[in-house]
């Protein structure tokens, strides 16, 4: 996913209105209400107590306390004063030194752990996402065969009217192709359908591809003459050149910069609330917007200065985009700082437009055997990025996708500290899916940190083995034990939205590699439950210099806190999945709670 993204949500254009007083309501429910949306958003709320500063001890005593430190792997009792932790220890230890007033929190035999660390996401993107028509198909969602897109598009439709006529757009997210009942996209004609007069948009779920009616095409001023744009592609009707409605990549992203013009501020506003909050109940209390362009980086800026963000934010502005917004700090101001810059070099596996160095195992319609996917960008626009990034000492995360994009960006890295010197700027290979076993050990040797994208392995594991890579290659996405065999680190990441960001999902596919099928998609390349909890918490906080405040349950750093029904250390590893969030805690300050 990634190159889709945020070329969507600059393709927004807000209108700035100011903020309305609405803004300031408590709850997400509140900030989706001010636009209309409902969507499939679950409302959440905390009581009083939990949106009061947070002050005062608190002990949470009473179950399983999953530390991430190796140290002292598991404690007791936690201790917390003023949003810090105090004390890791015994009960009694920590009874002792806490105050007379202090308020003890009895877990009840649910585990405390660190909160997740978001490696890799697109805040606001996952707010769209919460406010759309859910097309996903099972488990997340509904969406198994176009009947279904066109009934949960209808249902959507029902309950947004307000939303309707005041954007003007229909728009629906997560249909997959490899996983409809068809095996192909939805047609225009599909889609007029559902509405001849209103433009309707349908969002594939890895974000490179889309899907619009008739009204769109005729909006956008896209027909049979217009020609395809670099790096994108107007799919086109048998023996025609007329558009079937099918768009991928840059075609997709220059129609909704066009559809998607009339959102507003309250809109993009109502997005971000509700994407960190849905984030949030599926236990991350840091999160990202991990290629913020056009007005996103100020937009993110608004709604943190006007206390929207429950937990905090990291923004990577794209550095061919928005350099000038790059302005990285190690410290959050209301819940948001600039980490760095981010990069993009191809596309999507799923879409099958990432860039590999060998053909994919059956080439997409209307390509050739030797077709093997695209870049985004030019090499010169790479090494001009990482020039930019190391001489201004920032650092950068680069997606690449496909294993000829991978080494594109491990040359890139090679030149410009072999010019700038080493430092520690901790750059970040974002998915790797197709990481080669030779191109691992040059990671290492170039200090890139992979972020991995394990939960493919349960999506499009069974898509990967059969269409895109083939048996032998898919055996290899994400290659997490490689990775720590060689005494590397790595983390893993949801991507959302290009799936939910659930966190259990991330955990179960990291160690069990299970696809929908019910296949182990590279055994070999599975690792224990610990290994994959690091992944999501210490590790990712190094990934971001963080580790000195997060990440882990130490004495000094945040109280930043998730807490799951069971132990994860302790259930069978095939039903991690099931295990469900029953609180986030962000700073002794409950932000989640299950109802």
């Amino acid at each position: 996913m990634c190159i889709a993204c945020s070329p969507l949500m600059n393709a927004l254009q807000v209108r700035t209105s100011g903020l309305s007083r609405r803004f300031f309501m408590k709850g997400s429910a509140a900030a989706v209400l001010a636009t209309g949306f409902t969507g499939g958003l679950t409302a959440f709320s905390c009581d009083d107590a939990s949106a009061q500063t947070a002050t005062g001890d608190t002990l949470y005593v009473g179950g399983p306390i999953l530390t991430m430190n190796d140290s002292a792997p598991s404690a007791e009792a936690v201790l917390v004063r003023d949003g810090r932790i105090v004390a890791v220890g015994t009960r009694s230890e920590l009874e002792s030194h806490a105050t007379a007033d202090a308020k003890t929190i009895d877990l009840g035999g649910k585990t405390l752990l660190p909160g997740f660390f978001d490696p890799h996401g697109h805040v606001v993107m996952i707010g769209l996402q919460a406010l759309s028509a859910n097309l996903l198909p099972a488990p997340d969602g509904e969406g198994n065969d176009i009947a279904a897109i066109q009934r949960l598009l209808r249902g959507w439709i029902e309950k947004n009217s307000a939303a309707i006529k005041r954007y003007k757009i229909i728009v629906g997210f997560g249909y997959d192709d490899s996983q409809l009942q068809e095996q192909r996209h939805p047609t225009r004609d599909e889609l007029d359908a559902v509405s001849s007069d209103v433009p309707v948009v349908i969002i594939h779920q890895s974000s490179h591809l889309g899907v619009v009616n008739s009204k769109a095409l005729e909006l956008a001023g896209i027909d049979a003459s217009t020609a395809n744009p670099p790096g994108g592609a107007f799919r086109r009707r048998e023996g025609s050149q007329e558009p079937n409605g099918v768009c991928e990549e840059g075609a997709f992203f220059q129609l909704v910069g066009k559809l998607f013009a009339g959102f507003d501020e309250e809109a993009y506003l109502a997005m971000i609330k509700a994407g960190a909050s849905f984030c949030a109940s599926f236990g991350y209390t840091t999160v990202q917007e991990a290629r913020a362009m056009g007005v996103t980086t100020k937009m993110l800026a608004t709604a943190s200065a006007a206390g929207l963000l429950d937990v905090d934010v990291l923004v990577y502005p794209d550095i061919l985009d928005s350099a000038e917004d790059i302005k990285p700090a190690r410290d959050y101001v209301n819940r948001m700082r600039i980490g760095g810059a981010k990069l993009t070099i191809d596309g999507s596996p799923q879409g099958k437009t990432a860039f590999l160095s060998e053909p994919y195992f059956v080439p997409p319609a209307g390509q050739g055997p030797d077709y093997v996917g695209y870049t985004a960008i030019t090499k010169d626009q790479l090494n001009g990025a990482f020039d930019l990034a190391y001489g201004n000492n920032w650092q950068i995360l680069t997606h690449a996708n496909g294993d000829a994009a991978i080494d594109w960006l491990i040359e890139a890295v090679e030149v410009a500290t072999k010019k700038h010197g080493a430092g520690d700027r901790r750059s970040v290979l974002i998915h790797g899916q197709t990481t080669r076993q030779d191109q691992l050990p040059r990671l290492k040797a170039a200090n890139i940190l992979p972020s991995f994208f394990p939960m493919h392995t349960f999506y499009w594991g069974d898509w990967h083995r059969d269409s895109v890579l083939g048996p032998v290659r898919a055996d290899g996405i994400s290659p997490c034990a490689s990775a720590r065999r060689l005494g590397m680190t790595f983390t893993s990441h949801h991507d959302a939205p290009v799936a939910n960001p659930d966190s259990m999902r991330v955990l179960s596919s990291t160690v069990t590699r299970r696809t929908r099928s019910g296949d182990i998609l590279g055994p070999d390349e599975r690792v224990d439950v610990m290994t994959a909890l690091k992944a999501m918490t210490i590790w990712a906080a190094h990934q971001h210099y963080e580790e000195a405040s997060k990440g882990s349950i130490e004495a000094g750093k945040l109280a930043d806190f998730v807490v799951l029904d069971r132990n994860p250390l302790e259930v069978d590893p095939e039903t991690l999945s099931a295990l469900k969030v029953v609180e986030t805690i962000k700073q002794g300050k409950t932000v989640y709670r299950s109802s």
